[in-house]
């Protein structure tokens, strides 16, 4: 019989590891290739992201209190939809997510130590991959850390460049360098940043009451996320403009930079590492327990699925997913991994709204199902290599089921 998690988070800590995977995920790395693709439209794209993003919260919230397991989407789709879906959803997010480990690797070392990002992400990805083996409590604890130090470096960013000479509030309106079209594109890139969430779904068989924790921690650390988002791209277009912030590899620095204030420069990029690995280190705790329960189906090695008899964590699942982090950290690059990484987020989100809509007859399913058309609304505007990559990937997925159905008869 597979042995089970322990429950050891209460309703902070589930809040605090939903924010650290969005914080450092988003904030540092998605905001140049959204202005890109928005332009002046940046603040409309982030709206319409967060509407997607909390219609998907909803619906996961309201999963997760039925099944308070580890899995996340994948156990509601095979539970609501059947197998395929399940198994669907949950391949989409083992390789839309273990992609984003690599980018949060990569974004550590290129502000940690440029010259060596590469190495240095790959040593931090080893470094956290070690903590999260050692417990989960021990994770949330680390996490709480990080949250703090870097919202705090945010909240100072904003305040540093609101009160700038070179803060111009009409940067703010959408002009015409903008479109529906480039709008929803920026709106799919910036969902990247607010994925994070789903991590507090995947650990519903290590929280305390899941039922009562999951619907309160999933809305409250989107929301969060979602005015500090609001703060941070307002700050950075007021200082730079859309241009500006689309030319720019790292548009914190720059902002804080064009506002005059070159003493806390570093602090900026000290808050981009600890948010970075931050993220880094709830990510691979999610996407480790998403393994876990594929293989515990047997739709990945059953191997995966043992948990550690002292600390009490999938440390087969764990290891598995930090080693092919390493590899993709090896080969990867920030920019073209976020858009990688919301297509196959968005088709996880779309099924378990799918899901979320077998749940309640009635008013229940508009959510549900604003969320779903929402969903694939933004993954078929995200840029054509990503749609293609990400096919392919769910291609190869099918393939993979298709294969296993075969050897088991």
């Amino acid at each position: 019989m597979d042995r089970p998690l322990r429950r050891t988070l209460g309703t902070p800590d589930a809040v605090v590891l939903g924010l650290g995977s969005m914080v450092g995920a988003g904030i540092f790395v998605a905001p140049a290739p959204a202005a890109a693709a928005a332009g002046s439209g940046l603040l409309l794209a982030l709206v319409l992201a967060g509407a997607v993003a909390y219609a998907n919260a909803l619906s996961s919230a309201r999963l997760a209190a039925v099944y308070p397991t580890s899995g996340g989407a994948y156990v509601y789709g095979r539970e609501r939809l059947g197998e395929f879906w399940g198994y669907l959803a949950g391949w989409a997010f083992v390789v839309g997510k273990t992609a984003s480990c690599a980018a949060m690797a990569l974004a550590v070392g290129t502000y940690a130590w440029p010259e060596y990002a590469t190495e240095t992400g790959v040593a931090v990805v080893v470094a956290l991959t070690a903590v999260n083996y050692v417990g989960v409590s021990r994770s949330a604890a680390l996490t709480r850390v990080l949250v703090t130090v870097v919202v705090g470096a945010l909240l100072v960013v904003v305040a540093v460049a609101l009160g700038a000479d070179a803060a111009q509030s009409d940067r703010l309106r959408p002009g015409g360098d903008t479109d529906l079209r480039g709008i929803a594109e920026a709106a799919g890139l910036l969902f990247f940043a607010f994925a994070g969430y789903a991590r507090i779904a995947t650990l519903g068989e290590e929280v305390r009451d899941p039922a009562r924790t999951i619907r309160r921690a999933i809305p409250l650390a989107l929301g969060l996320a979602l005015a500090l988002y609001a703060a941070v791209l307002a700050a950075a277009l007021a200082v730079l403009g859309p241009d500006g912030l689309a030319a720019t590899e790292a548009p914190l620095t720059d902002t804080v930079r064009a506002a005059g204030a070159d003493g806390i420069v570093l602090v900026v990029r000290a808050a981009a590492v600890l948010g970075a690995a931050g993220a880094l280190l709830a990510l691979i705790l999610g996407v480790s327990r998403t393994t876990l329960a594929m293989a515990r189906d047997r739709h990945l090695p059953h191997v995966l699925s043992a948990v550690h008899p002292r600390f009490g964590v999938p440390h087969r699942a764990e290891l598995a997913v930090g080693a092919v982090v390493v590899v993709l950290t090896l080969i990867g690059e920030i920019r073209d991994v976020v858009a990688f990484s919301s297509f196959g987020v968005l088709v996880y989100y779309a099924i378990a709204n799918a899901a979320a809509w077998t749940l309640a007859p009635g008013r229940a399913r508009i959510v549900p199902a604003l969320g779903f058309v929402g969903c694939l609304a933004l993954a078929l505007t995200l840029p054509l290599e990503a749609a293609r990559a990400g096919g392919a990937a769910l291609a190869i997925g099918y393939a993979l089921f298709i294969l296993r159905g075969v050897l088991a008869r």
